[in-house]
C-alpha cells in the first residue's frame, strides 16, 4: 500500500522471501503486484487470469489450511458437474448446520458462495455482473431479496455494503450472478478445510470463536453424485441458511428479517389502496 509503514513492508517481503523457497509442485509461477490490489480486484483478476487458461481453477486463499483429500475432492467435482448448468461452485469448507437425522449424503447444496478454498468453471464465471448493474432494481424488489437472501439473511445487507464502498467483497458479487442465475454451490457435508485467519490480525475479519470449527474428512471415499431430482438436498439447504443467518458476518439479520417483512406487506398494502 502507498501509505505502508516500513513494518509493512518488511512483512510483505518476508513473504516474497518465503514463497520462493517452496517445493514439491510439479511447477510454481510466482507473480509479484507492485501495489496493493485489494481483496477483491487480487482474486477477480487472479481467478481469471488462470480459467482463461485452463477453462477452470482452484482457488485457496492464504488463510486456508487444507484436509490431504482437499484437491482430490476439487477435481472430482470439477469432473462430475462440469456439464450442471445449476452448479456454480464447488466449496472446501463445510460448516456444522444441523444436517436432518435421515439425511446420509457426503455433499450438499446452498444458494451461497464459499470463498475459503473453492472451484468453478470459465463459463460460469464468465456470467459475472462485477458492476451488479441489477442492485437499483432488486433492492426495491422485497420478493427479490428473500429470494437473494436463501443463502442466509446476512446477504443483501452485505451486497448493499459491497455497492456502497463499505466492504471489498468478490464474494458477495459472485452471489449475486449465482442467484441471477438461480444456482448453487456444492458442499461436503465434513469440511475439508478450514480457517486460521480469525485470530485478528488480518485486515478484512476480525478475531471469531470457533463458529465456523466443522468435523473433517478422515477418509477418501465419498459420492459426490448430485442426483437432478434434488428436493432432499433443497431441505438441507434451508439448514445451511439458517445456519447463516446466525453465525455468518455479524449482521443484525433478525432486524433485516423484520424490515424485509415490514416492506413486503407494505407493498401489498400500496397496491391494494392504488386498486381501490
Amino acid at each position: 500500500k502507498e501509505d505502508a509503514t516500513a513494518e509493512q513492508r518488511q512483512k510483505v517481503q518476508d513473504v516474497r522471501d518465503y514463497i520462493h523457497t517452496i517445493t514439491g509442485f510439479k511447477k510454481i509461477i510466482i507473480e509479484e503486484a507492485s501495489r496493493n490490489k485489494g481483496l477483491a480486484n487480487s482474486v477477480i483478476t487472479g481467478v481469471t487470469k488462470v480459467i482463461n487458461d485452463y477453462g477452470k481453477v482452484i482457488v485457496v486463499e492464504d488463510d486456508i489450511v487444507t484436509n490431504p483429500f482437499f484437491l482430490r475432492f476439487m477435481n472430482d467435482c470439477l469432473d462430475v458437474y462440469e456439464k450442471r448448468e445449476d452448479i456454480f461452485m464447488i466449496g472446501g469448507h463445510s460448516c456444522n448446520i444441523n444436517l436432518p437425522w435421515w439425511y446420509r449424503k457426503d455433499i450438499y447444496i446452498a444458494h451461497r458462495s464459499n470463498s475459503w478454498g473453492w472451484a468453478t468453471w470459465v463459463d460460469r464465471w464468465g456470467k459475472a455482473d462485477w458492476n451488479v448493474s441489477g442492485f437499483e432494481s432488486l433492492k426495491n424488489n422485497p420478493k427479490g431479496i428473500s429470494r437473494f437472501n436463501r443463502g442466509g439473511m446476512d446477504m443483501f445487507p452485505m451486497l448493499k455494503a459491497q455497492l456502497e464502498g463499505k466492504i471489498d467483497s468478490w464474494a458477495i458479487r459472485w452471489d449475486y450472478c449465482m442467484y441471477k442465475n438461480d444456482a448453487y454451490c456444492v458442499f461436503p457435508v465434513r469440511t475439508l478445510d478450514y480457517n486460521v485467519g480469525f485470530d485478528g490480525s488480518g485486515v478484512h475479519c476480525g478475531r471469531v470463536v470457533d463458529n465456523f470449527d466443522a468435523q473433517m474428512y478422515d477418509e477418501p471415499t465419498y459420492n459426490i453424485k448430485l442426483p437432478f431430482e434434488i428436493k432432499n438436498y433443497k431441505k438441507v439447504a434451508r439448514q445451511f441458511h439458517d445456519f447463516k443467518s446466525t453465525n455468518g458476518a455479524g449482521y443484525p439479520c433478525l432486524v433485516e428479517r423484520v424490515k424485509l417483512r415490514v416492506c413486503t406487506l407494505l407493498k401489498k398494502f400500496a397496491n391494494i389502496v392504488s386498486w381501490w
